[in-house]
């Protein structure tokens, strides 16, 4: 069996698109998977199934948020060791080690266009940094996210969605997958 994280996009937030974190575990336990958990109430669950390819369970997992909570959202899948890579390939792992409350990663679907990613750092105007890897954004916040234009900045730039979680939570999902 390998170990899955999955990444709802842009659920539970401000009162939007809820999906309560048992119903999700309850539903990917219905799907077969095993040892299902979740973190946090921002979309966050862990489960275990034989060897697929993430696209494919993003579809079933996308498919089935619509069927039993009549809600669109994205998923973002990887397995336990690339939730390993992400934590590995990190560029700013100072900053991260610092404040990582103020530090993101942002999942998208496919590699990020390097030169959209140099196009987002250069549109950002105040003292953010960000770095691209893969399929994945870090990103230094020093000042917090509450009053920085620079996500908005870096989403105009990159013309994709993603689905971004604090260095904490990363990291809790990391361990939660190895467990």
């Amino acid at each position: 069996m390998t170990s899955y994280v999955a990444l709802l996009r842009g659920v539970n937030v401000g009162g939007n698109k809820m999906v309560p974190m048992a119903q999700l575990r309850e539903m990917l336990t219905k799907m077969g998977f095993a040892d299902a958990k979740t973190l946090l109430q921002s979309g966050n669950a862990v489960f275990k199934a034989s060897r697929q390819a993430p696209a494919k369970l993003e579809q079933l997992l996308e498919a089935e948020t619509k069927k039993r909570f009549g809600l669109s959202c994205d998923y973002h899948v990887r397995t336990a060791d690339e939730i390993d890579a992400v934590v590995a390939a990190n560029a700013l792992k100072a900053e991260a080690t610092k404040d990582p409350s103020r530090f993101t990663v942002t999942f998208y679907k496919a590699p990020l266009d390097p030169v959209a990613v140099k196009a987002a750092q250069a549109a950002i105007e105040g003292p953010e940094i960000l770095r691209a890897d893969g399929r994945h954004l870090y990103m230094y916040w020093p000042d917090g996210q509450g009053n920085s234009k620079a996500g908005v900045a870096v989403g105009k730039a990159l013309k994709v969605n993603g689905t971004a979680r604090n260095w904490n939570t990363v990291l809790k999902l990391a361990a939660l997958a190895r467990s």
